[in-house]
């Protein structure tokens, strides 16, 4: 028997692929400043004796700390996409590009080394909200089957 999927769930793999974009990068930006900043492996941040006298080594842990606070919340993330977005792919798809835009404006403001600056991102709960919604609508329909 084939699996039939709507096809419409591909937008709901293009947003996850994006996910995956997104942390890629950072990673990637992560190590060229690890590598600038001569913060060495293994250690995954400067200590804060270090970053108060060099700039290049905060600068480094604000890289790795806006990597670091996506990788711990992509998780949930996937899920509500995946699970939201078997019953309302478009607007799980909506709200995962702005998860994801708003996790690079989050992420690129905090790398200026000015971590307050991070705000500037925190659009990306709207998105966060809206798969909450259809998340717990898709449980609701499940559970009146």
């Amino acid at each position: 028997m084939a699996l039939e999927i709507p096809s419409e769930y591909g937008y709901v793999i293009i947003t996850g692929v994006a996910s995956i974009f997104l942390t890629t990068y950072l990673g990637i930006q992560v190590g060229g400043y690890r590598k600038k900043s001569g913060v060495n492996y293994p250690y995954m941040y400067a200590t804060k004796e270090e970053a108060e006298k060099d700039r290049s080594k905060f600068i480094f842990n604000c890289y790795q700390r806006a990597h670091q606070n996506t990788l711990e919340i992509l998780p949930p993330f996937l899920f509500t996409l995946t699970i939201g977005g078997l019953k309302h792919p478009i607007i799980s798809s909506v709200a995962g590009g702005i998860w994801v835009l708003g996790r690079l404006v989050y992420a690129k403001a905090y790398q200026t080394g000015e971590p307050e600056k991070r705000t500037r991102g925190a659009f990306y709960y709207l998105g966060v909200l809206a798969l909450w919604g259809t998340t717990i609508s898709t449980s609701i329909s499940l559970l009146k089957q």
